[in-house]
């Protein structure tokens, strides 16, 4: 025993942050964390010393599910093992007959118990001794798991608290904030406050844990890279691995919303028809992506046929893309945007391509909202097809809705190295070019002869086996 009690300071079974965890005796202990680090094995062992040494008279341990109360039982017994002291595993039994309530159990030969339970309120009711709340942001009824649970430690047992994020509308996550509004103005706060993401894990020695040597950088940098690549998006990767709590109720479009409108064949050239495009361009240079974003209006669907992006590319190589897209698709119309540097673009063309086809969009408060909007309804009505690609999800998925104080409603987005939602707002011009002339286009009066010059150009670019001349043009209607 004593070897192993020794051991907590040391490499042998334990990582800094576990052993900080482990050594922490405060009444209350929360850990803000990543997924998979080694919390649940700490905490085990932590419990198993004090029933060894009879600190409380039971442990409560309580998790989301039924495999991760069993895997803490595991770990439990081997604690037992290596601690070489006298208990028994009960297996799951029958602790509260009356509602039906089993645990997994340790008993120990001093009579102190470890008792795993599924998450359910009713199961602390009557109960006393430590509690252990673990991935508490995850469990169905956080209020009511807490109402029940609290009361076990009142004569002064501690309560441990263990979670990755669910959102901004968890308990979890407003204890968390709590804590730091409190200590940030200067106070001191019950609880003691442990955060531990994927990269401080790292740090730390997780990855030369694995490996069981000293892993190298490169080892280390592939190992993050790997666990982000596994997350299903970037609403996962924050809140799984880096202790980011992402409010869903502030996306503008949830990642729910848009895989319901993913497809593997959107975004692939190949599956081009060869009908009506409408294209749409949102315009930066040095900090924010070009990106152009093709529609394909396949009955009442718009499919996504391509989407480039470019950064940092002159304005020459956004016009050589341009002139690509004109030359590949059929397109009918396309919008840009011509807020700032995008005036000249949309000027230039307009020259080339005609007036009537291309539109410049000035990207004012009721204008974004507009376009904005029309895209979500698109998504709610199944109206359009992405593809289903990481990047272009997170992309869509940026975009906050912001009511002011003043009732006025704002969008915005976190501007990232992979651009600041530019392809969301390319996918609305598109949306928005192929919706129909906008009110503002139809008030301006048009120059007949430089339509039916522009429409004539228009029947060359689609293939048209149609003579045109300017006596054309110019010829009356």
């Amino acid at each position: 025993m004593a070897d192993i009690e020794a051991a907590e300071r040391q490499d042998k079974y334990f990582l800094p942050y576990q052993r900080s965890w482990i050594l922490d005796e405060s009444p209350m202990t929360i850990w803000e964390k990543s997924r998979r680090i080694g919390a649940t094995y700490a905490e085990s062992y932590k419990d198993v010393r004090g029933c060894v040494k009879a600190l409380w008279p039971a442990v409560w341990f309580s998790s989301a599910d039924e495999s991760a109360a069993r895997e803490f039982i595991l770990y439990c017994e081997q604690w037992v093992k290596i601690y070489d002291v006298v208990a028994r595993s009960l297996g799951e039994i029958v602790i509260d007959s009356k509602n039906d309530i089993k645990a997994f159990v340790v008993e120990f030969e001093n009579g102190t118990r470890i008792n795993a339970l599924r998450s359910n309120p009713k199961s602390f009711r009557s109960k006393g001794g430590k509690v252990v709340l673990d991935e508490f942001a995850w469990h169905d009824d956080q209020d009511a798991l807490w109402g029940a649970a609290s009361p076990a430690v009142t004569w002064g047992f501690p309560i441990s608290v263990l979670s990755t994020h669910n959102g901004q509308s968890s308990l979890f996550y407003r204890i968390i904030e709590e804590i730091k509004r409190v200590t940030a103005a200067g106070g001191k706060s019950d609880w003691s406050l442990h955060h531990t993401d994927i990269f401080e894990a790292v740090a730390d020695g997780l990855v030369d844990k694995i490996l069981k040597r000293p892993a190298t950088e490169e080892e280390k940098n592939n190992f993050i890279e790997q666990c982000r690549r596994r997350s299903l998006d970037d609403l996962h990767w924050q809140q799984e691995y880096c202790c980011i709590p992402v409010d869903e109720a502030t996306a503008f479009l949830t990642y729910d919303l848009i895989r319901t409108c993913e497809d593997a064949k959107a975004g692939d050239p190949k599956f081009y028809t060869g009908g009506d495009c409408y294209v749409g361009i949102d315009i930066g240079r040095r900090r924010d992506l070009w990106v152009a974003w093709v529609d394909e209006k396949v009955g009442d669907v718009m499919w996504n046929r391509e989407i480039t992006a470019l950064k940092g590319a002159s304005f020459a190589a956004h016009d050589a893309e341009l002139d690509r897209i004109m030359r590949t698709y059929k397109v009918r119309r396309v919008c840009m945007d011509q807020t700032g540097i995008g005036e000249k673009p949309v000027e230039d063309a307009q020259r080339k391509y005609g007036a009537y086809r291309v539109e410049g969009v000035l990207f004012t408060a009721p204008v974004k909202q507009e376009i904005a909007f029309a895209t979500k309804r698109s998504f709610e009505d199944r109206n359009t097809r992405v593809p289903a690609n990481a990047e272009v999800r997170d992309d869509l998925h940026a975009v906050r809705k912001v009511t002011t104080v003043a009732g006025n409603v704002r969008f915005d987005a976190e501007r990232t190295e992979q651009g600041h939602a530019d392809r969301f707002w390319a996918k609305a011009l598109a949306q928005h070019a192929g919706s129909g002339p906008s009110v503002e286009a139809a008030d301006v009066r048009v120059d007949p002869v430089a339509e039916r010059r522009d429409r004539a150009r228009e029947s060359m670019v689609f293939g048209e086996r149609k003579k045109f001349s300017m006596r054309d043009a110019l010829r009356p209607q």
